[in-house]
């Protein structure tokens, strides 16, 4: 703890990083902490998993707890921002560590729960907040927070947010601060249009670069095998069905490009009887939390994601990194790969490469100047493949699946035909598959009020209507002792039934 003693901070944030078990400072530690004490601004570049939340909490606790000041409503001194939820839990996790001897308040909003809830709580105020973008914007315009009093702004994983397309709203947060304050930019990779960009959020700021950009952790093994899209999947089972009998796998990440792909991997996976979850932007909040507590605690010891998961997870123990698909951006490659190999232990990276992925892999080696060794299929590969099981889909997708299958038969939201009132689109293929009160056959033939079946030409010869009522030629008129039909106009503004009702109307 000598160093950090050395720079001063304060005695309770000293026991707090003591009972943490922190001894040495990490290099964007040692060349961050010093500046942000004098009030710096800072643009910091370091891979993931380098120690940056400490980079930049422990000297914004010292300078918070160096001048307490009462809290005020809806308003918060510290304003730290993240592109996504589970980096934002797990930041506002840290600092409330490293500040559990000091009398300040950690909270941490994003989307996903209540908002009202959220509100409520920033009420009385807090010293440190934690958002996603969205959501913060969602209480400033409900008027639940004001950033009229944020003494220290943290963007993390800067590059990430402006890739995201959160620019506008960083603009937005950016024109909200007080103009005296301290900003901090922190990411793993900094190309230049996004630094120049950065330049209008910050001022005069200190560079600390640790690492190159985009390399990747010395401690990765990378391998890649060349492989069919489709055999992809059997690929994936077989790999880690050996890794896990040989003991040599304890916590694996499988990244996909897509968030059906995540899901249809988990379903596979499970078919062949190896626990995995899966983690992406169309799971809810309590699920992706679940998920990723399962595979903390190592309950679940595979877990599929799309690129959400990439930056500033911090899981101890990952020993593999499965790219199911290539990133097609190469920057996100780095982001992958650093989960694994954390705090001084080694991982293994193996990309599985299809043949339209090789212009991927491409930019992927020459971004980070490494060569991935090629690693070929495993022996008997497919008579193994051909041996695992298939999968059983669950009642419930069955089912949404034939709901599915309905509402294409039918047209999603349209027309009904057979003379069901329209709503733009294209209606039912006839009249027998229409719901229309009884009227209707013993047979399932739709007739028409008359009692006659309706013809499939609404111009037949007495020039019967799309609803069956039989309409006079000269006025349109119903038949005697029946109630005038009025036509509708079509409320759903695409074709079918309705669209012809209306050229009926205007021929009579």
């Amino acid at each position: 703890m000598s160093y950090f003693s050395d720079l001063g901070l304060a005695e309770p944030i000293l026991h707090a990083l003591a009972s943490k078990g922190y001894t040495d400072p990490t290099p964007i530690q040692r060349q961050s902490i010093p500046a942000l004490l004098e009030g710096r601004d800072l643009l910091g570049i370091a891979q993931t998993g380098t120690g940056k939340t400490a980079a930049f909490a422990l000297p914004s606790l010292h300078r918070l707890a160096a001048d307490m000041k009462p809290r005020k409503p809806a308003s918060c001194r510290m304003l730290v921002l993240s592109p996504t939820r589970e980096l934002a839990a797990q930041i506002a996790e840290n600092i409330a560590a490293y500040a559990k001897n000091l009398r300040l308040t950690v909270d941490c909003v994003f989307g996903g729960v209540p908002v009202g809830k959220q509100a409520r709580r920033l009420v009385p105020g807090c010293d440190i907040l934690v958002a996603t973008p969205g959501r913060l914007l969602d209480l400033i315009d409900q008027r639940a927070l004001t950033l009229s009093r944020v003494e220290i702004f943290v963007l993390d994983e800067a590059d990430q947010m402006m890739d995201l397309g959160f620019i506008h709203a960083l603009k937005r947060v950016a024109n909200l601060l007080p103009k005296e304050r301290q900003s901090l930019f922190f990411s793993a990779t900094m190309p230049k249009a996004i630094a120049d960009l950065g330049k209008q959020f910050i001022n005069n700021p200190v560079r600390v670069e640790v690492t190159p950009q985009a390399s990747t952790a010395e401690r990765v093994e990378q391998f890649v095998t060349f492989v069919n899209q489709a055999e992809k999947q059997a690929l994936l089972t077989l790999r880690l069905r050996a890794l896990l009998a040989d003991g040599k796998l304890d916590r694996a990440l499988v990244f996909t490009r897509t968030k059906h792909g995540a899901d249809r991997v988990v379903r596979h996976l499970s078919a062949a009887s190896i626990s995995a979850r899966a983690i992406h932007g169309n799971k809810s909040q309590a699920q992706r939390t679940a998920a990723l507590d399962a595979f903390r605690q190592g309950s679940c010891p595979i877990l599929v994601a799309t690129d959400i998961a990439a930056r500033g997870i911090d899981v101890t123990g990952v020993s593999h990194v499965f790219n199911f698909e290539l990133p097609n951006v190469a920057e996100q490659y780095v982001h992958r790969i650093g989960r694994t190999a954390r705090a001084g232990a080694d991982g293994e990276a193996i990309s599985f490469c299809a043949p339209d992925e090789k212009p991927y892999l491409k930019d992927i080696e020459k971004l980070t100047g490494i060569k991935l060794m090629p690693l070929p299929l495993p022996e008997g590969f497919m008579a193994e493949a051909a041996k695992l099981p298939a999968v059983s889909r669950k009642p419930e997708e069955a089912e949404r699946d034939a709901r599915r299958d309905d509402r294409d038969a039918r047209g999603r939201g349209g027309n009904r035909g057979g003379g069901d009132r329209g709503r733009g689109g294209q209606g039912r293929a006839d009249g027998a598959n229409s719901p229309r009160r009884d009227d209707r056959t013993p047979g399932g033939r739709a007739q028409g009020r008359d009692g006659r079946p309706r013809d499939a030409n609404p111009r037949a010869a007495n020039e019967r209507g799309p609803v069956g009522n039989p309409v006079r030629a000269d006025r349109g008129e119903a038949p005697a002792g029946e109630k005038p039909r009025t036509f509708r106009p079509n409320r759903g503004g695409g074709g079918g039934v309705g669209q012809h009702r209306n050229k009926v109307r205007r021929a009579v």
